[in-house]
Formats: structure tokens, C-alpha cells, sequence
């Protein structure tokens, strides 16, 4: 199974995303990420997150939806925040959907504790949700059983 964790920028939410995902999934799940816009570079505090946390930062960089050619997704998951106005990417390939808001924690200017908290904080979503979605009889799952499922998981 493959899963693809989208955004705009494809810096910081759904990279911290494809990091998470893929420290906690076993063999023969994997998730990528892109973005409808990307930066092209990562944030340099998402990669510090990761890092602090353990997690693996080999192989990340922004990039767009060219990098799941030729190797389609079986499950998109936008991590775009609607409330905050932001537009999120569509993907219009076979997959199934859901959106997983989360704010963007870059968007947070403060002192460095206080950035460090925000991306701290948002990291600590992501990681409950992939774990939510793991946890998931995945093979017991129709389609739209799944769908509910990480509708019900996007609200956590």
C-alpha cells in the first residue's frame, strides 16, 4: 500500500507526515508526500523536529506530484488547513481521499520555544493519527469502511 500525504509547499506538514508515517509503518506500507506548489527545499526546522525525535530525514525533499509518477498512490491525504483559508491540492487520480487538516505550524512567529512547541505539537498530531491509521484492520476494510475510517482519524 502506498500513501500520499499532499499540501501546498510540500516543506513541513506533509513531509513531517511522509517522515511519521513511514518510522512507524510495516514492511509493504509506505507513504510519500508532495505539493501542489512546492518550496523545492524542506524547512530546516521540520528536519531538526524530525531529527530530535528520532526520526529519519534521509530521502526528504519538496517536491511535486511528478514524484509518485509512474507509481500511483493507493490513499491521498491532504494536510492542508481549510480553516486557515489555504487552498488545498487536489488529486484526481483513482485513489481514495481524506484530509487530515493541520495548522501549519511555520506560520507560527514567536520566540525559537515557541516555534520549537508549535512544530513539536504538530509532529505529536501526526504521529497519533499514522499510528490511528496502523492500527487499522486494513485488510477486514471496504473501501468506504477505510474512507470512514480516516475521515473519523482526520478529526482526532
Amino acid at each position: 500500500m502506498r500513501v500520499l500525504f499532499m499540501c501546498t509547499a510540500n516543506s513541513c506538514r506533509s513531509i513531517l507526515s511522509e517522515a511519521v508515517f513511514n518510522h512507524l509503518a510495516p514492511h509493504g506500507i509506505e507513504a510519500i508526500s508532495s505539493g501542489s506548489f512546492p518550496k523545492g527545499r524542506v524547512l530546516p526546522r521540520s528536519l531538526s523536529t524530525l531529527q530530535q525525535a528520532g526520526i529519519s530525514t534521509d530521502g526528504l525533499y519538496s517536491k511535486g506530484n511528478d514524484a509518485f509518477e509512474g507509481n500511483p498512490p493507493d490513499i491521498v491525504i491532504t494536510v492542508c488547513d481549510k480553516a486557515a483559508g489555504e487552498s488545498c491540492p487536489v488529486y484526481f487520480g483513482p485513489a481514495l481521499k481524506a484530509h487530515w487538516g493541520l495548522a501549519d505550524p511555520s506560520d507560527v512567529t514567536a520566540d525559537e520555544a515557541t516555534m520549537d512547541a508549535a512544530f513539536s505539537a504538530t509532529l505529536a498530531l501526526i504521529e497519533q493519527r499514522c499510528e490511528a491509521f496502523l492500527a487499522l484492520p486494513l485488510n477486514m476494510l471496504s473501501h468506504d469502511g477505510l474512507k470512514a475510517e480516516l475521515d473519523r482519524i482526520g478529526a482526532i
